[in-house]
């Protein structure tokens, strides 16, 4: 009686064939389908297949509209990308945030001082290392102060993106010459360190830069010393201890490239989107990005689909609500209904549900 098992338990399920894996996750998308048009139809009176509809237009009516879903499915990924080398080493990266706007300032500061003053080329060029050594720089500290002091990382990088904030706002105001808080279009006349179109499409060299680096990191986490260290290292830090490994050069090396990355998402924003800086560049994009990382279960070339995925939602709440005059926590519902079926999927693919047998009872 004292080692009955209770009547439901939770158990891990590692050893789940692959297909069931694909059928588990459709089973859930159809699952939120079916509620979130029960929702549709139950509270707004509307045709679901209408508003599933309005949804796809939202980010695929247009060639424009496309593009701005890759743009966007881009900046999302080189975020959660950047996330993944610090998450695999569970070092707990909360501040995506502030090293997005960092690297960002960086950029908007070269395009400011330097913009007309060289080739556009070499700007860029610039604006890519200095942003990736702002944003590494960003990672470091905490990083230095984990493997030193033990610091809680979580609270400390927390902590970062507020200070992070609060640093852009203070050279907004002095470069804002018009006392509006806001620097606006920056080199808009000679466009000094915008990206340039290739092949007559604006926002290819973004997607560029974010494969690169996905697959960078991919093949850095999977057939490399370090990632082999940061692996061991994330598993148990006792064991890469006995093992020979530097425990504390692999935590802040791990967060400088962490950091590196999330500057560089600063600097595609800046040069390659906005192209300009303010406390909503990073636009809460650093939090998503850790929903996109844990989805994709670290794997940086799954996180190409669930980024996609919550572009994709996002696009469409915005387009619900304008098409069928809906405010935007209506369409925000629709949209966490279906985003929560498939978290709940990615729960059932690597756990299930085991009930107690009559002979145990």
């Amino acid at each position: 009686m004292a080692n009955k098992q209770p009547f439901i338990r939770i158990r891990k399920k590692d050893d789940r064939p692959f297909l069931q894996k694909i059928l588990i996750k459709i089973a859930f998308i159809i699952l939120a389908l079916l509620i979130a048009a029960l929702f549709i139809n139950s509270v707004t009176k509307l045709n679901p297949l209408s508003v599933y509809a309005s949804m796809f237009r939202g980010a695929f009516s247009t060639q424009r509209r496309i593009w701005i879903t890759i743009r966007d499915t881009c900046l999302l990924l080189s975020i959660a990308v950047g996330l993944t080398p610090a998450f695999r080493m569970r070092f707990w990266n909360t501040g995506a945030e502030g090293q997005i706007l960092i690297g960002g300032l960086a950029s908007a500061a070269m395009m400011i001082y330097l913009g007309g003053k060289m080739p556009s080329i070499l700007l860029l060029a610039l604006m890519f290392v200095v942003s990736a050594i702002a944003g590494a720089l960003w990672g470091f500290l905490p990083a230095y102060f984990k493997a030193k002091y033990n610091t809680n990382e979580t609270l400390f990088t927390l902590m970062m993106n507020y200070v992070g904030i609060q640093l852009v706002e203070f050279f907004v105001d002095v470069w804002d010459k018009k006392q509006s808080h806001s620097v606006g279009i920056i080199n808009g006349t000679n466009r000094a360190g915008w990206f340039p179109a290739i092949f007559g499409q604006q926002y290819l060299l973004n997607v560029i830069i974010v494969i690169i680096l996905t697959v960078a990191v991919f093949i850095y986490l999977r057939s490399t010393k370090h990632g082999y260290e940061v692996a061991v290292t994330g598993e148990s830090e006792s064991t890469a201890r006995y093992s020979g490994i530097n425990v504390p050069k692999v935590i802040i090396r791990t967060m400088l490239l962490s950091g590196a990355i999330c500057g560089l998402a600063g600097f595609t924003e800046v040069a390659g989107i906005s192209h300009t800086i303010s406390v909503q560049t990073a636009g809460g994009r650093g939090f998503t990005a850790i929903i996109v990382a844990w989805l994709a279960k670290l794997n940086p070339l799954v996180m190409i689909i669930y980024s996609f995925l919550i572009v994709f939602l996002n696009k469409g709440a915005v387009q619900i609500a304008s098409d069928f005059n809906l405010n935007e926590y209506a369409s925000n519902i629709i949209t966490g209904i279906l985003l929560f079926c498939i978290l709940a999927s990615e729960f059932f693919t690597s756990y299930e549900i085991v009930f107690r047998h009559k002979e145990e009872q």
